[in-house]
């Protein structure tokens, strides 16, 4: 069975968006080590609820303008040992990929030049 595609962003498939995401990265080798590390093995766990709501409100932020997240998002990267461009490549990937499986093209590209913007902001900050 298909999925169908939001042709819009909005507070609940940006949820969606999350759920679907965070799975990919604690399969990927290179990203796992450093969300496992802070957060545990267990996506159920109340850490990972606790920052999957973070993440969900910072893009439901930076997306669509709501105004729940109050975090700084970069301040946390700079405790992350061994950080680097390609984990910030292949986080980029799958996060893009998400967006695919999510949104139909104008809104995902959307959201994929947001990411973008931020991932090389984060990259140029952190100076890796």
């Amino acid at each position: 069975m298909e999925k169908t595609l939001y042709k819009s962003m909005n507070a609940e498939n940006m949820e969606e968006l999350v759920q679907a995401f965070y799975p990919k990265v604690l399969k990927d080798p290179i990203l796992a080590p450093f969300f496992i590390e802070k957060l545990g093995e267990d996506i159920e766990s109340p850490s990972w609820k606790t920052h999957l709501i973070l993440i969900r409100e910072f893009w439901k932020r930076t997306a669509l303008g709501y105004d729940d997240y109050t975090g700084n998002p970069l301040q946390p990267h700079f405790n992350i040992k061994g950080i680097s461009r390609e984990a910030f490549g292949i986080w980029l990937n799958l996060f893009n990929e998400t967006i695919d499986e999510t949104y139909e093209p104008f809104a995902g590209d959307y959201l994929k030049d947001i990411s973008n913007q931020i991932a090389d902001n984060f990259m140029r900050k952190l100076e890796i």
